[in-house]
């Protein structure tokens, strides 16, 4: 495509020089471009791309999008930009000829419940006969293809084009997590929304945002500008989780008209006669269209929030109460939310990506209400992450349980030993036991917790302290099949490793 023609989608301050070469490709990293690449010199916060213009014009750019006057050689053409991320999110959604203009999107943001939220949506879809492509925390994947995900929303180049290919493969329909930091970093502002969904705010990313406040004008993005009138979607709808204290801000800060869920009956759709046990929610939906009887084994009030939201989107389309009801019934289990270690030990193992205090407490909640036997907790925080979260979560963790085994995360470049003892400084406070591993040769008795910071001895040691009947978390990870120790990414899956403790 000319350059000429990529030029038209966004706001462009000066072009110094020709505006035909052909562009052969989209680049944001110097070491991707090759001849004839449009190269995006973007201000990262440990980075200027400006700084690797040189190397994109070594490896044969064409022309290079920036924010600010540089000098270049005779014949690479130099395009100047208000906002080089707006500018390309813009252009590359027209690069990839703009696949979402002409097919529904569904949009999720929010804290917690996003990718639980999207397989309850792709199950409704493809009930409504509109096959979803959907791209979000675990994976980007459409029909038998599946590429792991780098970022819960993709950089705007790559994210335009893998809706390309999914659409070329035959996606019908788009599902996508979004991020604060793609808000924040305009990643999605080249897509066309059809539905915006919040499901809640709680704290987390604030080593990124700052604080509460800057966290949800990241978030209201999506509703005050993503959502704005665009002939391309007449029909554009948000759905808000009004249980939610922040529901009530973003509900007003919508560019389009809104649809409320939540368990008041004020709100178009909420829960009527709700049963929740071990086996699963089911009851009915009110919504405006009627109303709908359905069962599900997703455990968990928390989730019966996700079953609305994804209830919400189907309204917001238009979709028949029938494929609704079918998608939520019959979608795909989800990875790593409250996925169950089968044993042979009577221990109803759970692994849960819970990793903020909200969505621990929430599922820490749900297993109160159906447990027969004791709750044994295994969990950590994530390092060179926001730190005021931890000392939160090690005060739910212990106080929800009847024991909690504090361990390492993902530590990256931080002492695991300063996380550790900022977690155990909110269990403090709660005057419960300390236990070491010496008392727990027999079990424990009181309630209490133990520091433990290998996380494969710690999940061993929970396996061993459970009796039949127990329930066992394994909190924070999920579907995550590594741990990063340093700056190197181990193999490490808490699904396998309780799988083989069980089996010793």
């Amino acid at each position: 495509m000319k350059l000429s023609e990529l030029l038209k989608s966004t706001s462009v301050q000066k072009v110094i020089g020709s505006v035909d070469p052909e562009i052969t490709g989209l680049h944001h990293d110097s070491r991707t471009v090759g001849p004839g690449g449009l190269f995006f010199a973007l201000k990262g916060v440990s980075a200027d791309g400006h700084a690797f213009i040189p190397s994109a014009v070594a490896r044969g750019a064409a022309a290079v999008v920036v924010g600010e006057n540089v000098s270049l050689p005779s014949g690479v053409t130099a395009v100047k930009v208000a906002d080089s991320r707006l500018a390309m999110a813009e252009v590359a959604a027209s690069f990839y000829g703009d696949p979402t203009a002409s097919v529904p999107l569904i949009g999720i943001t929010g804290t917690n419940g996003k990718t639980t939220t999207t397989y309850l949506i792709e199950g409704i879809l493809a009930s409504a006969g509109l096959p979803a492509a959907v791209l979000g925390t675990i994976s980007y994947r459409f029909g038998g293809t599946s590429i792991e995900a780098s970022h819960t929303t993709p950089e705007s180049t790559e994210l335009q084009s893998a809706l390309r290919r999914m659409a070329d493969d035959g996606a019908k329909s788009f599902v996508m997590e979004v991020s604060s930091h793609a808000l924040e970093q305009k990643r999605v502002d080249g897509c066309h929304f059809d539905v915006g969904i919040f499901s809640n705010l709680t704290r987390d990313h604030l080593d990124y945002h700052g604080g509460m406040e800057e966290y949800l004008e990241a978030k209201k993005r999506l509703f005050s500008k993503l959502l704005k009138p665009d002939p391309a979607k007449p029909r554009r709808r948000a759905a808000v989780n009004m249980d939610d204290p922040y529901g009530a801000a973003v509900r007003e800060s919508s560019a389009c008209p809104v649809i409320t869920y939540g368990t008041d009956p004020s709100n178009d759709l909420h829960g009527v006669d709700v049963r929740i046990s071990v086996s699963g929610i089911s009851g009915g939906i009110h919504t405006p269209k009627g109303d709908l009887p359905f069962s599900s084994n997703l455990l968990g009030r928390f989730n019966l929030s996700n079953i609305l939201a994804a209830a919400s989107a189907g309204i917001a389309l238009d979709l028949p109460l029938a494929a609704i009801k079918k998608g939520i019934e019959e979608h795909l289990p989800v990875p790593g939310r409250l996925e169950r270690v089968e044993n042979s030990c009577g221990v109803t193992c759970l692994v849960d990506y819970a990793h903020t205090g909200d969505a621990l407490e929430n599922v820490l909640s749900t297993l109160k209400e159906i447990a027969v036997g004791r709750i044994i907790t295994v969990f950590g925080c994530g390092g060179d992450r926001d730190n005021g979260k931890r000392p939160i979560m090690g005060r739910i963790a212990a106080a929800m349980s009847d024991f909690a085994v504090v361990t390492s995360d993902n530590p990256r470049t931080e002492d695991p030993g300063k996380i550790l003892a900022q977690i155990k400084s909110g269990i403090t406070p709660l005057g419960l036991r300390e236990y070491n591993l010496s008392e727990l040769a027999d079990g424990f008795g009181e309630k209490g917790f133990i520091v433990c910071e290998n996380r494969r001895e710690a999940i061993r040691l929970a396996i061993r302290l459970a009796r039949s009947g127990d329930l066992l978390l394994l909190a924070g990870k999920g579907h995550e099949d590594y741990q990063i120790i340093g700056t190197t990414k181990h193999h490490f899956d808490d699904r396998e490793e309780a799988a083989e403790a069980f089996r010793c």
